[in-house]
């Protein structure tokens, strides 16, 4: 099955998880990255460095993928306190599903972030243009995991839990992870750098001091 054909399977089929079993893991793996990497490539073309490019392509796929490794050992464990560890090899590959359809969107929206940097000379409408599209495809995912999920919930509604737990666990680690993984862009006047300064700082903290500094100046 080509990667054009298992794209659109999994965006039509309302069994996507049944999809994932039923196809190699090395091709589930090689969409992921191209379409991963495509998009990142287009994002950390702004500056027109193709250096940052390709640092950016690289930084997706690996965002989609670790996230979701740092994420699973925490949820198995919720899921077998919540008594649904029988169901887990189908959540898992629910969540799988859900990462994929993540870099197809994004992938989808990469001519509109290519238009946007030709339209718009601005670093910061840059960042903000690309959390929106990344904004978009975590919807797109969400809704994903939901249609896989609603069989699950309507024959255990804990399953809504666990759903829930995911979530939560997904995005406190994605925001820390895409913190250490700057830049994506790549800011104009700045040397060309897989990694930026402070990449071990603790981005909730970032924010909360940024946050304080405004109001107390």
């Amino acid at each position: 099955m080509s990667l054009i054909a298992t794209t659109n399977d999994l965006l039509r089929t309302r069994h996507p998880e049944r999809l994932v079993e039923s196809l190699p893991t090395r091709q589930l793996i090689l969409l992921l990255i191209v379409a991963g990497f495509a998009y990142g490539a287009i994002m950390g073309s702004y500056t027109l460095r193709p250096l940052q490019a390709l640092f950016s392509g690289t930084k997706v796929p690996i965002l989609l993928t670790a996230s979701s490794i740092v994420c699973l050992p925490s949820f198995f464990v919720i899921n077998t306190l919540l008594g649904l560890r029988d169901d887990f090899p189908v959540v898992f590959r629910a969540l799988i599903s859900t990462q994929l359809t993540m870099a197809i969107v994004l992938v989808s929206l990469a001519p509109f972030t290519a238009f946007a940097y030709l339209s718009v000379e601005d670093y910061n409408f840059a960042k903000v243009f690309n959390g929106i599209m990344f904004l978009v495809a975590s919807l797109a995912g969400h809704v994903q995991l939901g249609r896989v999920y609603e069989p699950l919930i309507q024959r255990d509604p804990r399953h809504r839990i666990g759903r829930r737990a995911w979530l939560t666990l997904y995005i406190v680690v994605t925001i820390q992870l895409a913190w250490m993984l700057r830049p994506f862009v790549g800011a104009p006047g700045m040397p060309t750098a897989f990694f930026r300064d402070g990449v071990w700082d603790n981005a909730y903290v970032v924010v909360i001091n940024e946050v304080w500094n405004l109001f107390t100046r």
